[in-house]
């Protein structure tokens, strides 16, 4: 543990973005191999390494291993790492665009969810740059559902239960829900349910399959509340000293990931929730008591959202709503 300590601390003490000649880049990830983001990025690092033929060599750092999931925009932005990938939403403290992939029911199928980013996609691009990160690309994530220990047909159901939360858009969902935010990022699921320190989550299949979800639960009710992204973001100014051949071949393997991105997420989810339901958890569709409730915290989100966001916020949603 000592060694990959030093290791780890060299890497990021090492002042990684100081050579625009540099060979090796490293790029953090939040989640674990087997995810299909993660599984994305290794195929955008090994087409950027065969396309510059090894002049650029990018090396994933999966499953938080080298910095923290809430840390890494950060870790990005001030350059001790070049590359990373975060949750949209983790990032909604920072500036009200960053929530618009956490608003529950704003978008609730795939279009709909291509159809809001490719409007927010430009302030996204704008708010990035002024934190000295260029947007790369995004992945989906399958919609996200309810897990819980027992059967949920209603708010009432979730009542004094301790719900994991992730980013502030999800704290606030938890609250309007009637039950106790508990940050918990995705490495640490499985013990905080053994422990009881949550007791239900909403989430996607695929987070739920590669956790071993029926280790620690047996209710899955879809209610679909939202279809959230990751992006891939790389620090602007480490990315200004490539030549402009090598900053064409990462854009254009930025495009070629989000393409494939989009395009396998809805595939993942089924087989996802067809693992669930393989190793015995039941899934549910919500009760019409249930989906009325959560419309109107979906309405209250969203009200909040633009009550706090400034006139390119609402910009966005009436484009979207267009």
């Amino acid at each position: 543990m000592l060694m990959k300590n030093i290791v780890t601390g060299s890497i990021l003490a090492g002042g990684l973005v100081a050579s625009a000649s540099a060979a090796q880049w490293h790029m953090p990830t939040p989640y674990g191999d087997s995810n299909h983001p993660t599984k994305i990025a290794y195929q955008f690092a090994e087409e950027i390494k065969e396309k510059t033929n090894g002049e650029l060599d990018i090396t994933v750092h999966s499953g938080a291993s080298l910095v923290k999931h809430p840390e890494i925009p950060r870790a990005v932005k001030t350059g001790q790492v070049q590359m990373g990938e975060v949750f949209i939403g983790i990032m909604g403290n920072t500036h009200p665009i960053f929530k618009h992939d956490n608003i529950p029911f704003l978008a609730t199928n795939y279009d709909d969810a291509k159809k809001l980013w490719n409007a927010a996609k430009p302030e996204m691009q704008k708010q990035l740059n002024k934190e000295g990160m260029t947007l790369l690309y995004s992945v989906a994530w399958p919609a996200q559902s309810l897990y819980s220990k027992d059967a949920v047909n209603s708010l009432a159901d979730l009542e004094g239960s301790r719900m994991r939360a992730y980013s502030p858009s999800t704290s606030r969902l938890a609250d309007l829900m009637g039950t106790t935010p508990t940050t918990i990022q995705v490495p640490e699921i499985p013990q905080a349910f053994s422990t009881g320190i949550i007791d239900a989550m909403i989430t996607s299949p695929s987070t739920g399959a590669n956790g071993q979800a029926w280790d620690y639960v047996k209710n899955y009710t879809d209610i679909q509340a939202w279809i959230p992204k990751n992006v891939v973001v790389v620090n602007t100014r480490s990315f200004k000293r490539l030549d402009k051949g090598t900053q064409k071949i990462i854009l254009d393997a930025a495009a070629n990931a989000e393409k494939r991105g989009w395009e396998i997420v809805q595939s993942e989810a089924k087989k996802d929730t067809q693992t669930l339901i393989d190793h015995g958890i039941v899934v549910a569709q919500p009760s019409e008591t249930l989906l009325k409730e959560l419309a109107v915290i979906g309405e209250t989100m969203e009200a909040e959202w633009l009550a706090e966001s400034g006139p390119e916020i609402k910009a966005l949603i009436e484009n979207y709503k267009k």
